[in-house]
């Protein structure tokens, strides 16, 4: 029997590789019991991992940070090269190299069948949606592993046209399974077009998406806000303005010093619940960056909120805070008439579309955000460079598939 490994949480901090049995194509326990399905998985496929990454919001459960218990299997950012295939899979194949969506949907669903895959309502008994190792997210084991199970397969599964030249441009393909589409979805709905001036606040590599992804879209300046001067560096490299939020300045000011006044047409929070004030060494303040972004974006304006919030958070700073109940001065959106997008990017409303630029040499992804790879091993040497600001995007490379830069 092939053997597996993924990654595990321990504990505040702490990440391990450990050996799991081999996936099946089954549903998980937690859904089988909560929605009263089947457990065979007919329609399930059985991935071997070509890259996975580390994402922000593993991040938040590995510093404790949510409701995440010990021995949480990790990863929802997956492409893969398929092995295995139930009697249902129709249309892809073993040898096939497909992306993954995080979100995993059904396909059949009221919310599927309106494009909404983000909260599809058959894959996790707790509330709409769900996601491969994540808290609260229907028990499905994470993907930072050498093996992962894949419901719905002829629906989830993007296939790539090209299998060389998918593992050519693998660093870029990779991204497609989050933060790509997900930087997309926020400079999109916070209304980006041709012309239009973008704040995105957060370098971190959604924030960094997201500004990539509004010059796509054809904004005329991207500004991106921070207090990590090396991730600013890295929103530099590829044409964006930047503003120092440790500096203590006002944001409306710096805006006003880079665009001519102190609003912008469309206002991404790429950060979450984890924001902090301004100036140096301001402490956690969770509506910091919705405050801002409403203070910023131009009345009648849209907002794109990528950054994750959630219902629990025992490291919260307030008892409100610990159950998702924060200051937003909700006040100040409604007297703008302003507009907000939030929840998980419904990821197959983009990916198709954002291959295709990256296939046709149109979006380098991966340079925007720094793909760095390392191996399953180096996972935990990952997660710790990461917590402490690193720009980059780390890519697990579990069988050393991605070619030599």
């Amino acid at each position: 029997m092939t053997t597996n490994r993924v990654v595990v949480y321990k504990g505040p901090g702490k990440v391990a590789v450990e050996q799991i049995d081999y996936p099946r194509l089954e549903l998980p326990d937690d859904v089988v019991k909560g929605l009263g399905v089947k457990k065979e998985a007919p329609h399930a496929a059985i991935l071997k991992l070509v890259t996975t990454n580390i994402c922000g919001s593993d991040q938040h459960m590995v510093r404790g940070r949510t409701t995440a218990p010990i021995g949480q299997t990790l990863g929802h950012e997956i492409t893969g090269e398929v092995v295995e295939v139930g009697d249902d899979v129709l249309f892809v194949k073993p040898g096939d190299i497909c992306s993954v969506p995080f979100n995993i949907a059904c396909g059949r669903c009221r919310m599927c069948n309106e494009g909404k895959t983000g909260i599809c309502l058959n894959v996790n008994p707790a509330r709409p949606g769900a996601a491969y190792g994540y808290v609260d997210m229907g028990g499905w084991l994470g993907g930072q592993a050498e093996y992962v199970m894949v419901p719905y397969a002829d629906f989830n599964l993007l296939k790539f046209p090209d299998r060389d030249q998918a593992l050519a441009k693998i660093l870029d393909l990779t991204m497609l399974s989050d933060i790509f589409p997900t930087g997309y979805h926020g400079a999109y709905t916070a209304g980006t077009r041709t012309g239009s001036t973008v704040y995105v606040a957060g370098a971190g590599p959604v924030g960094l998406a997201a500004a990539y992804s509004a010059q796509l879209l054809g904004a005329s300046v991207v500004v991106v806000g921070d207090m990590n001067a090396e991730r600013l560096a890295q929103a530099r490299s590829f044409g964006c303005e930047t503003v120092d939020l440790s500096s203590g300045d006002s944001l409306p000011d710096m805006l006003e010093q880079i665009v001519g006044e102190p609003l912008v047409d469309a206002a991404v929070d790429a950060v979450g619940f984890e924001a902090k004030g301004h100036g140096a060494g301001a402490a956690e303040a969770p509506a910091t960056v919705l405050n801002d972004i409403m203070t910023v974006a131009r009345a009648g304006g849209a907002l794109g909120i990528p950054g994750l919030y959630v219902t629990g958070d025992p490291g919260a700073v307030d008892e409100n805070a610990k159950v998702g109940q924060i200051g937003v001065k909700l006040g100040t959106g409604w007297a703008k008439s302003l507009s907000f997008t939030t929840g998980q990017c419904p990821v197959k409303r983009y990916n198709r579309l954002l291959m295709n630029l990256i296939l046709a040499d149109k979006a380098h992804i991966a340079k925007a955000v720094n793909a760095t790879t390392i191996s399953l091993d180096d996972a935990p040497k990952g997660y710790e460079e990461f917590d402490k600001g690193a720009a980059r995007k780390y890519v697990i490379d579990p069988h050393g598939m991605v070619p030599a830069a």
